[in-house]
């Protein structure tokens, strides 16, 4: 059995999670490092066992003899999936799945405005007008096909939730898909399907799968060219995924009819993007509402792998090779945690607890103790 002598963090949890986070470990000697302070995080990480980090794998961390394990505090892991993380055998996990029912209800909000039209409604209102041309013809939910590609738990907890909206469900995903019979078709790419074969008869396609370098544009002219005439178009996944270019020339051309985008390729999206001034899109600026904690659901997900780790058994999402992508960091929060700590101290406040989180505490011994 796998013994934790000691935890090295970096993630930026107010005193009560960072209690909980200290308590996972209650027999490990526990040290918070700021994460811009790489020499200090390549001293403490060389005598740990485990890292857990706000970002991806810092490569100072990589020459350590005695990490086992690295968890980093987010989603996806393409960032840390590079050829020196593996080749230095350290676990890595990330904190999938702890958003995932708010990412769901996201999307469903961009399939609604489709249906309901939300833009004309609004100025309709606006100018005390009853009615609204072509109204007669808008359809909800119900019974319309929608293709959700990838299946990991946003597009699980997404499917559960469609399925209840009684759409007719297109499923994609490179692996094969346990459960969801109900589904009218499983298209599993290591099986033979193709995702073009799904794309004609769907109204929504729905993007919730990582950006790797396989999936990097997988949404192009090509592409777009196969979706059925007229289709809502929806980004839940990430911005490099879409070809911004190819997806502007789909809308002018109306091979897309609505297109709702919480990510785009360049983040913030540039003020002169004709995407702005499209009726037909609709965009959320890469923020979803938060779960009531998400601080705590990531703790869940750390303190289950740190039992599977004693264990020695799988641990929960695990680094894979094909995380794999080039492609760099989106947004604030990427460039925020590759910035000096010159460039931390003149951040406002306000800034980094919205990217990195809310840290009420100066010394670590107020809430560096076991129960």
């Amino acid at each position: 059995m796998a013994k934790i002598r000691k935890v090295v963090s970096t993630v930026w949890y107010n005193k009560e999670n960072y209690h909980r986070l200290r308590n996972v470990f209650p027999q490990s000697e526990f040290v918070y490092v700021d994460f811009f302070e790489k020499e200090r995080l390549e001293k403490e990480a060389a005598d740990a066992d485990v890292a857990i980090l706000l970002g991806d794998v810092e490569s100072c961390l990589l020459g350590s003899k005695s990490l086992k394990w690295i968890a980093c505090d987010h989603a996806g892991l393409n960032g840390s999936a590079r050829p020196e993380v593996f080749a230095s055998g350290i676990t890595v996990t990330g904190a999938a799945g702890r958003s995932a029912p708010v990412l769901a209800e996201h999307c469903i909000y961009f399939m609604l405005q489709a249906c309901y039209h939300t833009k004309e409604l609004l100025k309709a209102q606006e100018t005390c007008t009853w009615g609204v041309e072509g109204s007669a013809s808008w359809k909800g939910l119900y019974g319309r096909n929608a293709a959700i590609l990838g299946m990991g738990n946003n597009g699980r907890m997404l499917c559960e939730r469609l399925h209840a909206f009684g759409m007719n469900l297109y499923l994609y995903d490179k692996y094969p898909i346990r459960g969801y019979d109900y589904a009218a078709e499983k298209c599993i790419e290591t099986e033979g399907g193709k995702v073009d074969d799904i794309l004609s008869e769907c109204d929504f396609i729905i993007l919730t799968l990582p950006l790797t370098d396989e999936t990097y544009h997988m949404f192009d002219a090509e592409r777009f060219s196969k979706v059925k005439k007229g289709a809502a178009f929806i980004n839940m996944a990430r911005g490099g995924v879409v070809s911004t270019a190819d997806l502007i020339e789909a809308l002018n051309n109306d091979t897309l009819s609505f297109a709702g985008l919480d990510v785009v390729e360049e983040q913030p999206l540039p003020a002169d993007s004709p995407l702005w001034k499209m009726d037909k899109v609709y965009i959320t600026p890469h923020v979803t509402p938060q779960v009531p904690d998400r601080a705590a659901r990531s703790i869940e997900i750390i303190r289950e792998n740190a039992r599977r780790f004693e264990a020695d058994k799988p641990m929960k999402n695990v680094l894979r090779q094909e995380d794999a992508s080039t492609k760099d960091g989106e947004g604030g929060w990427a460039k925020l945690l590759n910035a000096t700590p010159e460039q931390i101290k003149a951040v406002p406040k306000a800034m980094l607890e919205k990217y990195l989180g809310k840290k009420d505490w100066e010394d670590p011994t107020e809430w560096n103790y076991v129960d």
